[in-house]
């Protein structure tokens, strides 16, 4: 009988990898094993080359070499499947440039069982550090997850860095107050607007950049309605503002799903947009391009802001083993207005009537 031969696979190699990025194979080494002594270009050129090849470390050797392998949970719900699916993609992407585990676990907002049977789970699981989603951003339940488990745990949304935790967000008032000026500079002066989840500070934050915008034009006709980020949420608030013979000539939506929602409504109802009603909305997720018209919105890098605090989570875990302490970090990323053919200016019929005075003859 023939010597049998082990079949190979095309799988890339740590020398692959340093060849790509135009480094030694230890330098790759030190990248994937989280080493501090590492240039921020010269990482970034081997995640880089990581992904691109799609490099997947030896776990096996990288336990018996380090301090272990580094686990990290990611507690997820989210009302916006869209927004979480872009989220969890940064997260599993730079987890695994970085040859990190990642434990996804469920939970319920506002619910103290399911909050403690999750921090069980991560428990059980032996996670080194814990990434909260917008969802978890409530100061108090973040505080409590942390002070629980006593490890690392970054939050991805406004307003996590009261808990005394890192955050990873973007400037959602200052995004909410560019797109309202936006609407005003088309010359919209009948304008609604719909809120996020009550429970969110990125929905107090966008709000307040609203309402802040409307105060710099005089004369401007807002009306609210409360969504809750989903799009059931957003098909009754829609409702609510294009119910008024008055109507809003245009509406803001806190987030993409809700913005579509009014989109669908307005179809519904005979209303053609943006001829009859701009709509515009928040995230630039998928849903932003994939309904008619195309939604002018504001892009977070949502999958950038998960990549950013998987980094975050990881300079905690290498400062705590080298027994330092960090303070919590605030790292706001840019926000883009993307302009698409959900907006346009007001129809004539739709202005507000100019004011016309006539001077009387003595």
């Amino acid at each position: 009988m023939g010597r049998w031969a082990r079949p190979t696979l095309n799988v890339a190699t740590i020398d692959d990898v340093a060849r790509l990025a135009g480094v030694s194979p230890a330098t790759v080494s030190r990248v994937v094993n989280i080493e501090k002594n590492v240039r921020e270009a010269t990482r970034q050129r081997v995640c880089e080359a990581v992904r691109e090849l799609n490099y997947v470390p030896n776990l096996a050797a990288r336990s018996l070499a380090s301090a272990g392998q580094v686990r990290l949970g990611v507690v997820y719900n989210n009302p916006s499947e869209a927004y979480l699916s872009a989220l969890l993609i940064g997260a599993m992407e730079e987890s695994a440039a970085r040859g990190v585990m990642l434990l996804m676990v469920r939970c319920e907002p506002g619910d103290d069982a399911s909050e403690s049977a999750t921090i069980a789970r991560l428990r059980d699981g032996a996670v080194n550090g814990v990434l909260l989603p917008a969802q978890h951003d409530e100061t108090s339940r973040i505080f409590n997850m942390r002070k629980a488990l006593n490890i690392p745990t970054v939050a991805v949304g406004a307003g996590a860095s009261e808990a005394e935790v890192s955050c990873v967000h973007v400037d959602d008032r200052a995004a909410a107050f560019e797109m309202t000026a936006h609407l005003l500079d088309l010359g919209h002066r009948r304008i609604g607007f719909i809120k996020g989840h009550p429970d969110r500070p990125a929905s107090r934050a966008r709000t307040a950049g609203f309402e802040a915008a409307l105060a710099t034009v005089p004369g401007v006709v807002a009306t609210t309605a409360q969504g809750f980020f989903t799009f059931e949420s957003g098909l009754a608030a829609a409702e609510q503002l294009l119910s008024d013979d008055d109507r809003p000539t245009a509406i803001f939506a806190s987030n993409d799903a809700m913005a579509a929602a009014v989109i669908s409504v307005a179809q519904r109802q005979g209303l053609v947009v943006p001829r009859d009603l701009t709509v515009v909305g928040f995230d630039d997720t998928q849903i932003a391009v994939t309904q008619w018209p195309p939604l002018t919105t504001v892009r977070q890098p949502v999958a950038a802001m998960a990549a950013a605090a998987i980094e975050l989570l990881l300079d905690e875990i290498r400062a705590g083993r080298d027994g330092a302490l960090t303070a919590p970090v605030d790292q706001v990323l840019p926000h883009v207005l993307i302009q698409r053919s959900s907006c346009a200016p007001p129809r004539a019929e739709a202005r507000p009537r100019p004011r016309v005075l006539i001077a009387q003859s003595r």
